[in-house]
C-alpha cells in the first residue's frame, strides 16, 4: 500500500509538470505580456497594443475595417528587440525543453519503479533529475516575468520597426492576462519539483527456506 500510495504521489507530480509544460508553451505564443495605451499618437492605430514575447497585435476598436486586429511577428534575431524580451525569449524556450526533459524522466521513474526493473537508487536519481529539471524550469519563467514587469513598470520603450505603424513609447502600459498564465505555470513546475516524493521500492523480503520437520 505504501508502494501504491508513493506512486500516485509521483503520477500528481506528474500531471502538475505536464500543467505547468502546457501552461508555459501557451504563454509564449500569446501576446497579452505587455498591454499598451495608445490614445495621443499623432497617427494610427488608436486604441491598445498587446507586446508579447514573440509577436505584438494592434486593436482598434473603433475601425472601420473587417479585422480590427493586426499582428506582427518577430523572432530573437530581430535587432530592435529590447533586451528584457530576448532574455526572457530564451529563458521560456529554456524552460519549456526543461519541462520536457523533466516530463520524461518522472515517466521513466515511474515505468521502471512498477516494474522493479532498476535498483532503487537508479530510480530514486531519475526523481531527482526531474526534480532539479522543474525547479530550474519554474525559475526560469519566474525570471522571464520579472523582466517584464520591471520592462513595464520603468515603463521602457520599443522601437518597432515603422512597418508595424506602432509608437515607440505608449501613453501607459500595464501587465497583461498572460503575465498571470506564466506565474502559474512557474508555480506549477515548482511545485512539481519541490513537492516530488522519493520513489521507494519495497524492501526485498529474504528468502527463507522452508525447515523440514523431523
Amino acid at each position: 500500500m505504501a508502494l501504491f500510495n508513493k506512486a500516485n504521489c509521483q503520477a500528481a507530480m506528474l500531471a502538475l509538470n505536464m500543467l505547468g509544460w502546457i501552461f508555459t508553451m501557451v504563454s509564449m505564443g500569446l501576446p497579452n505580456w505587455r498591454i499598451w495605451y495608445i490614445d495621443s499618437s499623432p497617427a494610427p492605430p488608436w486604441g491598445l497594443a498587446c507586446v508579447g514575447m514573440w509577436k505584438v497585435c494592434t486593436y482598434q476598436p473603433n475601425s472601420l475595417q473587417s479585422r480590427p486586429m493586426a499582428c506582427h511577428r518577430y523572432t530573437y534575431s530581430d535587432a530592435y528587440l529590447p533586451l528584457d524580451i530576448l532574455l526572457a525569449q530564451h529563458l521560456l524556450l529554456a524552460a519549456s525543453f526543461l519541462a520536457f526533459l523533466g516530463k520524461r524522466f518522472i515517466v521513466m521513474g515511474l515505468r521502471r519503479g512498477y516494474a522493479t526493473q532498476l535498483q532503487k537508487d537508479t530510480t530514486c536519481d531519475l526523481f531527482f533529475t526531474s526534480r532539479m529539471l522543474s525547479i530550474t524550469a519554474g525559475a526560469f519563467i519566474s525570471i522571464a516575468v520579472l523582466c517584464n514587469y520591471y520592462a513595464v513598470i520603468n515603463e521602457e520603450a520599443i522601437h518597432f520597426p515603422p512597418s508595424f505603424h506602432i509608437p515607440y513609447r505608449p501613453d501607459r502600459q500595464e501587465m497583461g492576462s498572460t503575465v498571470y498564465l506564466a506565474i502559474l505555470a512557474a508555480l506549477l513546475m515548482l511545485f512539481s519539483g519541490l513537492f516530488t516524493i522519493s520513489f521507494q521500492q519495497p524492501p526485498q523480503q529474504p528468502n527463507v527456506s522452508p525447515i523440514s520437520q523431523v
